[in-house]
């Protein structure tokens, strides 16, 4: 085999693993933030049912946020509620497109503490499918909510944090 030869391979060998990893990537983020406790990622959504826990209350906080660029006004209805455990609540986030054009939009979940994430689980859920919006529409979302009986005993607040993108530029367009 001449050196020309083994470097073609080398080099093959190496585009492939360089693919490999980009697939292994998200799976290794994953496990990653999980091994370390960020990022905070709710799972999908919840389809279980609990007995509620009536012997103790949580107290769950609300923020939204816009990333940049993203013009709409955007805010939960109610700064924070208190919850039993495994009882289902709802609470509704305001949307506004004060734009003279159609934008839509996705929002993306994070829960905090990042180690209380895992036992946030959403029913329902604006941040499952995206919003858009005409011109001066405004739009009520649902999130109904269950924070799980099993949560540590000592986690006793949790925050809700949307962060809601300007997606219009990335739609397949029609024709």
């Amino acid at each position: 085999m001449t050196s020309t030869s083994r470097l073609v391979t080398r080099l093959l060998l190496l585009v492939a693993v360089m693919f490999g990893f980009g697939f292994a990537l998200v799976p290794l983020y994953d496990v990653m933030c999980q091994a370390f406790g960020i990022n905070g990622k709710t799972a999908g959504q919840y389809q279980g049912t609990q007995q509620v826990d009536d012997s103790r209350t949580v107290r769950v906080q609300f923020l939204a946020t816009n990333a940049e660029g993203m013009a709409w006004t955007f805010e939960p209805l109610q700064a924070e509620v208190r919850v039993h455990p495994g009882a289902s609540h709802e609470v509704r986030f305001v949307a506004r497109n004060p734009t003279d054009r159609p934008m839509t939009a996705q929002a993306v979940p994070s829960v905090a503490p990042a180690r209380a994430a895992a036992w946030f689980h959403k029913t329902e859920c604006f941040c499952f499918t995206q919003q858009v919006l005409q011109p001066g529409e405004q739009i009520e979302m649902p999130v109904r909510f269950i924070v799980d009986r099993d949560l540590p005993r000592d986690v006793h607040h949790l925050t809700l944090g949307y962060t809601l993108f300007d997606i219009t530029g990335r739609q397949p367009q029609d024709g």
